[in-house]
Formats: C-alpha cells, sequence, structure tokens
C-alpha cells in the first residue's frame, strides 16, 4: 500500500487533486488507517486514474466522468476518443504554428516598413515557349513544389531533357488561403507525350509584361508583388491575365533567402 503522498508521485497527480477525487467518488483510497485517517492507496488504482485522466483531457467534467465511470465505459471505446481528440489538438497545433509563422512575417514586413527594397520593374515581351505542365487545385500555395518533382520524374521516365525554363502560373484572380488554381510548368529540349494529367501545350507568349527580379524566400515575396502592381496602377497599366513566377533560382525551401524569383503579369494599357 502506498500513502497518499507516494501515489501522487506514482500517478503524477496532486495530492489536492487524489482528496477530490475521493470526495467526489471518483477514486477512493484502498484504505483508510481508522486511527490516523492516512490514505493508503494501491498500485491497481492506477488504471482507473489513468481512466479518470484521459476523460478529463478529452473535456468531460468531474460530474460527467463519475457517470461514465458508472456505465464502466469500454476501454476501445475511451481510446477511439482519445484518438479524435489528437487528431483536433494535432490540427490544432498546426494552425496556431501556421498563424506564428505569419506573424513573424509581418513583423518582418512591418520592421522593412522604412527600408522597402527598391525593385526596378521593366516592361519587356515574353514569346511563346514549348512545356510540360500539371496545373491543379492545390491546398495552399507552396504545394506547388511537389507538381515540379512529379513533371521531373515523368520526363525521367519518358527518357526527356527539361530546358531551363521553370515557372508557376497561379490562374485565381486573387490570393486564397486554400484551393489555390496552380499551374507547374517545364520548357522541354525533346519529344514528350502528355497524358490526362501532365500537359504538352505551347505556353502563349505575351506582347508586354511588367516584371521584377526578387532575391530572397518565398515567405516575403509578396513584397515584391505589391511594389510590382503598385507600380502598374501608377504608370497607367492594367494586368490582363494570370500572374507568372519564374523560379531562376528555386526549391522547396521556402524560406531560403538565396532563391531568385521574377515575378511577371501581363498587362497594357488602361
Amino acid at each position: 500500500m502506498l500513502k497518499i503522498g507516494d501515489f501522487s508521485k506514482l500517478s503524477l497527480v496532486t495530492v489536492k487533486a487524489l482528496r477530490l477525487y475521493d470526495q467526489l467518488g471518483l477514486l477512493k483510497p484502498a484504505h483508510i488507517d481508522h486511527f490516523t485517517g492516512y490514505r493508503y492507496y494501491s498500485a491497481n488504482q492506477l488504471p482507473r486514474l489513468n481512466r479518470i485522466l484521459a476523460l478529463k483531457d478529452l473535456g468531460f467534467s468531474l460530474e460527467q466522468i463519475a457517470k461514465l465511470l458508472e456505465d464502466n465505459l469500454p476501454s476501445d471505446q475511451i481510446r477511439g476518443m482519445l484518438r479524435l481528440k489528437q487528431a483536433e489538438l494535432q490540427r490544432l497545433v498546426e494552425e496556431e504554428h501556421a498563424r506564428l509563422l505569419r506573424v513573424e512575417v509581418r513583423l518582418k514586413q512591418i520592421e522593412q516598413d522604412d527600408s522597402m527594397p527598391n525593385y526596378e520593374v521593366v516592361l519587356k515581351k515574353v514569346d511563346p515557349i514549348k512545356v510540360v505542365s500539371i496545373r491543379e487545385i492545390l491546398p495552399d500555395y507552396p504545394s506547388v513544389g511537389s507538381l515540379y518533382d512529379e513533371l521531373l520524374g515523368y520526363l525521367k521516365q519518358q527518357g526527356a531533357k527539361e530546358g531551363s525554363y521553370c515557372a508557376g502560373i497561379w490562374h485565381d484572380p486573387g490570393y486564397k488561403e486554400s484551393d489555390v488554381d496552380g499551374e507547374a510548368v517545364l520548357s522541354i529540349e525533346s519529344s514528350v507525350q502528355g497524358n490526362e494529367r501532365i500537359k504538352i501545350y505551347e505556353l502563349p507568349g505575351w506582347e508586354t509584361i511588367a516584371c521584377l527580379v526578387y532575391n530572397g524566400s518565398y515567405k516575403t515575396i509578396n513584397q515584391a508583388y505589391a511594389a510590382l502592381v503598385s507600380w502598374i496602377e501608377a504608370n497607367g497599366y492594367k494586368i490582363i491575365g494570370p500572374n507568372r513566377e519564374v523560379y531562376i533560382i528555386g526549391g522547396n525551401q521556402q524560406d531560403n533567402d538565396t532563391y531568385v524569383t521574377e515575378v511577371q503579369f501581363p498587362v497594357s494599357k488602361a
């Protein structure tokens, strides 16, 4: 038999909580000394205590837990409930982590407000180019990276060689937090057959695009977008098609400051 303090250490539950569980009838001591009033517990009571703690973590009140224990809830059902709770907590952790990253990006932007890079915007013509492409609805913008891996794997399987042009095309009219209409394209230097998923076609050119070269990670590329769109508006142009990101130096790391990206918008005079 274990004194309440020793049982507290063994179970990692405070003495105060054990006394409360006793008062509510959730976990009675295995023995109470009639002369001293000392409470004694048994290691055999740990499974019941673990059930109490598991149900408590699921959000049940102590009164509800007493009723569930009285109904002798099966272990399989408790495990299933805990797995659901685990999945819910994991989703919340991921959402909060994403929120933290967004806050960090916003802080950097605010800190740089007084020293924004002076981007050089140029107008140029873009010629058509033969590409291999996958276009699909993506969960978010970084997910486009997996499409390039798929394209490269397909070209290798077909014995074809990719060219030097690597770009992402964003077909939505505005920014989206999810369900992004994205397209990954690679230029090709040899003949290759497509399929239902992978398309081979001539990517149209544009008579006039406004573009700038951005050096830095994808996490802060919106600075380049803001500068380019502001320039387009200030100089009397309008956007007439989906924008492109040409990855001069790029990869799947979102926070790599060595990347070089050309941001492009097709434009015409407003």
